[in-house]
């Protein structure tokens, strides 16, 4: 797991190897099942998580009780509540296992601490924040540009590790349909 983990900083930045145990040993190694809940909405996120294996999602329940997934992470993705994390904020997110995950995860305290010994990581940081940016510009131009049946189209071309991965409800959601529409599209596409 730490090798992966290593391959993955690589990707963004050089770490020294002596440099890399000190890094690994900041974050807490966590394996949760199917549903888990991560994180509650109204509590203050405080933590980071790497997914090693598996696949997390966010997402709020909105005033009629429906669930909005807004974000998935797969192997090697990040994900938390940045507001709620870094300005220590009451979070309007939940944080949920959609398969059963091994994970690392970094209190805000402990990646204070490692950004200070390792400025390498900011480099990290940096990069894995840029990347997160830029794919949520995109998916707010995608929903702006495309019809519903091109979102869909476009996410299964685009995305086919989560098409096959995750259920189709949740997609739904993530896409901002119901599972009946989705459903309705997907008839569509075979006929």
């Amino acid at each position: 797991m730490s090798e992966q983990f290593k391959k993955h900083i690589l990707k963004f930045t050089k770490i020294a190897d002596n440099g890399f145990g000190e890094i690994f040993n900041s974050f807490e190694l966590l394996k949760i099942k199917k549903k888990q809940t991560l994180h509650e909405m109204n509590e203050v996120c405080k933590y980071n998580f790497f997914v090693l294996k598996g696949c997390l999602r966010m997402f709020f329940i909105s005033h009629n009780g429906v669930e909005h997934t807004t974000e998935f992470a797969i192997e090697n993705w990040w994900i938390t509540d940045l507001s709620s994390y870094h300005r220590r904020l009451p979070s309007k997110f939940y944080i949920q296992a959609v398969e059963n995950s091994t994970i690392l995860r970094i209190k805000k305290d402990e990646e204070d601490v490692l950004l200070k010994k390792h400025p390498e990581m900011q480099e990290y940081f940096k990069c894995i924040y840029q990347t997160a940016t830029a794919a949520a510009q995109l998916r707010v131009q995608f929903f702006r540009l495309f019809s519903r049946e091109e979102l869909y189209i476009h996410f299964k071309e685009n995305f086919p590790e989560f098409n096959q991965r995750i259920p189709q409800y949740l997609i739904a959601s993530y896409l901002g349909f119901t599972p009946q529409y989705l459903s309705e599209i997907r008839k569509k596409m075979v006929s």
